[in-house]
């Protein structure tokens, strides 16, 4: 009898133990399913919120071609306005080699104040016509400098020159002719500007200048 009992009793035991182990297992069942549903919860998205990001996205598609498409018109006008920008800016080398030859022929002492000589610079100047009228035909116009304030922008300053009669700045001596092509700067004018007469420089003119007349 004992020995049953004590046998029953183990049984008890162990039946409870796995009654605890059942009831654990079951709960983290429970606490799986739980979570799994709650995940599952969060992301279902309403048809409503999906229509709503399609939209969204298609709104952005959208908007990035159309910005594409505006790159595309710009860079296709810009190269029909200005895609004889380089071969323009070659060709005033054309026209700096006539003013250079005109020079050097007029100050020629062998050709100077002879029919022939003037006969040529007739012929260059027309030359030089032609070509400036072909240019403005093409959006391309010289710069006007001598006279003006000197501007950065369109004038570059090679040399200063002591002029008391300008305004310092003001551009004396054009010693290339700049030009533009429509909106934008083919080549700045090369210009040489006035300053103001150093005061010790002007009291050493005086100075011999007095000595001079004495």
């Amino acid at each position: 009898m004992e020995k049953d009992e004590i046998k029953n009793s183990d049984n008890t035991g162990e039946d409870i133990e796995k009654s605890s182990v059942d009831k654990d297992l079951a709960n983290d069942n429970d606490n799986e399913n739980n979570t799994i549903t709650d995940v599952a919860e969060e992301t279902i998205v309403s048809p409503e919120e999906e229509v709503n990001s399609l939209k969204d996205k298609l709104t952005r598609a959208y908007a990035e071609m159309e910005n594409q498409r505006r790159r595309h018109e710009k860079e296709k006008d810009e190269a029909f306005e200005y895609g004889g920008f380089s071969f323009a800016k070659e060709c005033l080398n054309l026209l700096d080699n006539l003013e250079r030859s005109k020079t050097s022929l007029e100050n020629d002492e062998v050709l100077k104040d002879s029919d022939a000589l003037n006969k040529i610079i007739d012929h260059i100047n027309i030359i030089n016509k032609d070509m400036l009228s072909i240019f403005k035909r093409n959006n391309i116009e010289p710069i006007n400098a001598l006279n003006k304030k000197l501007d950065p922008n369109i004038h570059q300053a090679m040399m200063e020159v002591e002029d008391d009669t300008k305004e310092q700045g003001t551009i004396v001596q054009e010693i290339q002719k700049g030009f533009t092509m429509k909106d934008r700067l083919l080549r700045p004018s090369l210009v040489a500007v006035s300053k103001k007469k150093d005061n010790k420089n002007k009291k050493n003119q005086e100075n011999k200048e007095n000595i001079s007349e004495n």
